[in-house]
This record gives C-alpha cells, sequence and structure tokens, in this order.
C-alpha cells in the first residue's frame, strides 16, 4: 500500500510513465501497420478480437523480454533470424485478402492465425521499442507495464483507423506490406554478424545511409517477390 501511494505522489514517476507511452507511440507506427495488414482479412467482430488480443499479447511479451533484451541484441544471427522471418511475413501479408462470415470455424480460424502473426511480428519488430522504454523504466516494472498497457488502445486505434484506409485504397496493402519490408531489411543490418562485412566493405558510408539502403531494398524485395508470388497464383487458378 506503501508503495502504491509512493508512485502516485511522486510526479518524476508519472513524467516518465508519459514518456513510455510517448515513445512506444513514436515507434509503434510500422507495428499499427503490421496489425492492420494482418487483420484485414477477418470478419468485423473477429477483426476487433484480433487486434485487441495480438496488440495485448505482444506488450505482455514485450514487458517480459525487456530485462533480457539487450542480452539478446548481441547475439550474433539472431536479429537475422528475425529479419528473414519477417520478410516472409511481409510477403505473405500481400496474399487476398478473404472475407469469412462471422463466428465461422473458417472465421475463428484465421483469427488465431492472425492474432500468431501479429505477436511474432510484433516482437521482431519492438526490438529498439524494448531498447527506449527499458532505458526510461530503468529496471521499474510498474512503469513499464502503465505505459505500454495505456499504449495499446492507442496503437490498437492507429491500427482501426489503417485498416480503413486500406479497405478504402487498397493500393496501400503494397505500401505497408514495402514498410515491413524496410524494417526486416533494417533488422537484418543491424545484426552483430553482418557488422565486421559492412565495415570491410562499406565504411566509406555513415550508419544511416546504411541503414536507409537496407531498408529501401528490403522494401523493394517485399514488393517484388510479393507480385511474382500473386502473379503465378493467379495463374495457378487460370490453370485449375
Amino acid at each position: 500500500m506503501n508503495a502504491i501511494v509512493a508512485y502516485a505522489s511522486d510526479p518524476t514517476f508519472w513524467f516518465n510513465v508519459f514518456q513510455v507511452i510517448l515513445t512506444n507511440i513514436l515507434l509503434s507506427g510500422d507495428n499499427a501497420v503490421l496489425i492492420a495488414l494482418a487483420c484485414r482479412g477477418l470478419p468485423p467482430r473477429e477483426r476487433l478480437w484480433g487486434m485487441v488480443i495480438g496488440a495485448g499479447f505482444a506488450s505482455v511479451l514485450l514487458i517480459a523480454f525487456t530485462a533480457v533484451v539487450s542480452v539478446l541484441t548481441t547475439k550474433p544471427f539472431l536479429q537475422m533470424i528475425g529479419g528473414v522471418a519477417l520478410f516472409y511475413i511481409a510477403v505473405k501479408l500481400l496474399q487476398p485478402a478473404q472475407h469469412d462470415q462471422e463466428d465461422t470455424p473458417e472465421a475463428v480460424a484465421d483469427l488465431w492465425r492472425a492474432i500468431r502473426i501479429v505477436v511474432v511480428a510484433d516482437i521482431i519488430m519492438s526490438l529498439d521499442n524494448v531498447i527506449a522504454v527499458g532505458t526510461i523504466a530503468k529496471g521499474e516494472y510498474v512503469l513499464l507495464t502503465i505505459g505500454l498497457a495505456v499504449s495499446i488502445p492507442l496503437v490498437i486505434a492507429g491500427s482501426a483507423l489503417i485498416m480503413a484506409l486500406l479497405e478504402r485504397f487498397p493500393i496501400l496493402v503494397w505500401l505497408g506490406a514495402a514498410i515491413l519490408g524496410g524494417v526486416a531489411g533494417a533488422t537484418l543490418v543491424d545484426d552483430p554478424a553482418a557488422q565486421p562485412l559492412i565495415d570491410a566493405q562499406l565504411s566509406g558510408f555513415s550508419h544511416g545511409q546504411i541503414d536507409t539502403a537496407a531498408r529501401l531494398i528490403g522494401a523493394a524485395f517485399v514488393v517484388i517477390a510479393g507480385y511474382i508470388w500473386r502473379r503465378r497464383h493467379h495463374v495457378s487458378l487460370e490453370k485449375a
């Protein structure tokens, strides 16, 4: 009880909570795009649950991972594996959305499939979020939990807005997938195992230039791979 009173009466604590909320929102733009892409094919009710459960699970895992993420990011090839997985997810999200009926087994199966995609990709994409908010929280899990809990509805609201835009302008699906591809490209070059090669071959370029190039190449790869995949899918349907 005394601890609760101490937190409630400490202005610094609430300022840090505000910092966690603001930082997480600013860094969660690509996460909102991911949630919108993953849930866009669900019926309205399952769509809401997909956004809420997916974002909630991911945030709980982020809180749990904050204590170990600084160690994980130093392990070679871990971010590379995550980047490759994110490339696969981004291309997969370009497949045409199929709308099933409410409360059918197909809709429920699609809901849990979307939740799995959101949770896995959200964790991969949120390493920068975790490092940033973990630095602010400095091990205070009460602060971290409150900050992320308040951020969840705002990220979901952003996802709902993006989803509405995707339905009105389907071409934006490609832009969303390209954004995820850019995140995947940046994740690959940030891996410690890639640093010796980058230092040897690209020493004349700044980190910002390398990061931008990796994002552009990653975005282009996802768009091209997605286009080829969709073309082959259409051709196979026409032959069937």
